[in-house]
């Protein structure tokens, strides 16, 4: 059986095709696993928080030395601080969800579907290495 579900005759080989669609399943499965069990911390200014792997904010955290409660600017400012710690943790948790994904999302399943496969509104050439989308 060829990695192809298109052999060099031309004929399609819907089982090979239907097996690569079954492991990528399992590979996509495992890691939204893996990412829903980490744990990313972002920070800011004495801020941190701590997100799920999913993104979903779970903590936050703040150097108390760092805060004078009784200035309603220093308030303001550790909002800000929160808001800048959130973002620095959601950029992070993006960066692990392409390390766990991005060999999924690009190319993890090799079909190259040829020039028009046969598909409404398939292009003529398209790129080999992934669905070229």
């Amino acid at each position: 059986m060829t990695d192809n579900p298109f052999d060099a005759a031309g004929g399609f080989d819907f089982q090979s095709m239907l097996q690569q669609a079954q492991e990528m399943q399992s590979q996509l499965v495992a890691a939204q696993e893996q990412l829903a069990a980490a744990t990313v911390e972002g920070s800011a200014g004495g801020v941190t928080v701590t997100l799920s792997g999913t993104g979903e904010l779970t903590a936050v955290t703040f150097d108390p030395a760092s805060i004078d409660a009784s200035d309603e600017d220093a308030l303001t400012d550790l909002g800000d601080l929160v808001v800048a710690a959130y973002r620095d943790g959601r950029a992070r948790v993006d960066d692990l969800a392409s390390q766990a994904l991005g060999p999924l999302a690009g190319g993890g399943l090799d079909l190259d579907l040829g020039g028009a496969a046969g598909l409404p509104g398939a292009p003529e050439s398209r790129p080999t290495g992934g669905f070229g989308v």
